[in-house]
């Protein structure tokens, strides 16, 4: 019986470890949002910025291009679905354009 007593504790030392591991990246996580977050809102708050460019934020702040295509591609099967649904609704047309425009890319 000790042995598996020694398992036991081993087990959940290694799921201590593994929480205690993702809760120091969540939270490093959420210090970057709110660094990247700060530099947006500083940026837009500028009263001589007079048009917002997304591009200069997406260039000029560090890992929010990287941030911003992960967030996309974590959106990807919602934005899919929503693609979906629209499909139904639009005329033969648009839907035959659609249709030469996927084989363009393909």
């Amino acid at each position: 019986m000790p042995r598996k007593a020694e398992k036991d504790d081993e087990t959940v030392a290694d799921t201590l470890q593994t929480n205690e591991q993702q809760h120091n990246s969540a939270h490093d996580e959420i210090v970057e949002l709110n660094r990247m977050l700060g530099e947006v809102l500083t940026y837009l708050s500028d009263d001589e910025v007079e048009e917002i460019d997304i591009e200069y934020l997406l260039k000029n702040t560090e890992g929010l291009r990287e941030w911003w295509d992960g967030f996309r591609e974590r959106n990807r099967k919602s934005i899919e679905k929503e693609i979906m649904k629209s499909l139904g609704s639009l005329p033969i047309k648009e839907l035959e354009s659609i249709r030469e425009q996927i084989k363009a890319k393909i």
